[in-house]
């Protein structure tokens, strides 16, 4: 099998800041986030884009701390259809029941589970080395496998499939969507984001409506009853009320419509967005440094709190965001 290098959440910033790695963005004013920080226990050993794992076994996804205690060597992967999917290295998967935290099904592949999804009985998934697939539970057997191109490196924010009626769509590791029909999966349309071999994967899939939004790191893409795509050095995408939230690696925070439309740009020189969040009005973005960027939905006002240099990682989670041993807050902090 080939050999590929993923790329974590923390060593992908700061590969991409290159030669201007010495170059910090420093406001000029900054807050202290008082009332805001609280402190958790746990070190991390897998993050992703749908949650982090702890050395203390238990997890944290996107709505908050997981109620699941994983065994030895599992890592969560994501939460679907309300199921908690975990995997190993050996290329387990193990499905349990959000609900009464019972396991449903562990399915063994060859490899090891990058992402995954459930819906119906049916389980999307992907493997290490770019195979995807579709596992009827009910059947305990595969559906379809395939194998997508080689990659030699990938950013370790892999977005997770989605489905849109029977529709699965599969995010690849060489910048493709795959969209399979579960119930007749024979034949997948293949959609191109990305243009590059390496570090290009899907690093974001949701949807607005019947409209996919995607995005690897070089571009952003909409396809559905609207159509557009937007080349640029993407470190983070938000959406929050039908708006579209780009964050650059040239510290540009830009406001598209579901249309990709833009609405409103600002800058915030050399800026390098680790994490970010948009609710209740306001758009937030965390610094590799450690401030904290709390703006208005309309990117016209601002307010900048300190609340330290990221360390290990940061993750958002609900409305509140995780950094190294802190939880800070958002709807705590003022604009």
């Amino acid at each position: 099998m080939k050999q590929f290098i993923w790329v974590g959440l923390a060593a992908t910033a700061l590969l991409f800041t290159g030669c201007n790695s010495k170059k910090y963005f420093e406001p000029a004013q900054t807050f202290k986030p008082s009332g805001a920080v609280s402190s958790h226990t746990g070190k991390p050993v897998y993050v992703t884009r749908e949650g982090v794992t702890f050395d203390t076994k238990t997890y944290l996804s996107k709505q908050g701390a997981g109620g699941v205690m994983l065994a030895s060597g599992e890592n969560f992967l994501g939460e679907s259809g309300g199921y908690v999917l975990v995997s190993d290295s050996d290329g387990k998967l193990s499905i349990f029941q959000k609900h009464n935290r019972k396991s449903l099904q562990k399915i063994t592949f060859s490899l090891p589970v990058v992402s995954a999804a459930i819906k119906s009985g049916k389980v999307v998934y992907l493997l290490q080395d770019n195979t995807f697939g579709v596992y009827d539970i009910a059947a305990k057997r595969k559906s379809i496998e395939s194998k997508s191109d080689d990659v030699s490196a990938v950013d370790a924010r892999i977005a997770n499939p989605i489905f849109v009626d029977n529709l699965a769509v599969i995010p690849t590791l060489d910048g493709k969507l795959l969209v399979v029909d579960v119930q007749n999966p024979a034949e997948a349309k293949v959609i191109y984001v990305g243009s590059k071999s390496s570090l290009d994967n899907i690093i974001y899939l949701s949807r607005i409506g019947n409209t996919l939004v995607a995005a690897t790191p070089n571009r952003i893409m909409i396809i559905g009853s609207s159509e557009g795509e937007v080349s640029e050095g993407i470190s983070e995408v938000v959406i929050d009320n039908n708006s579209i939230y780009l964050f650059t690696k040239a510290g540009e925070i830009i406001k598209y419509s579901s249309s990709l439309q833009e609405q409103a740009r600002t800058k915030f020189k050399f800026a390098h967005y680790s994490v970010a969040a948009a609710f209740g009005g306001r758009v937030f973005a965390l610094d590799q440094q450690g401030s904290l960027i709390v703006m208005d939905s309309k990117l016209k006002k601002s307010r900048i709190y300190d609340v330290g240099k990221i360390k290990d990682f940061a993750f958002v989670s609900g409305r509140s965001i995780y950094k190294d041993d802190e939880v800070i807050a958002l709807d705590k902090l003022g604009l």
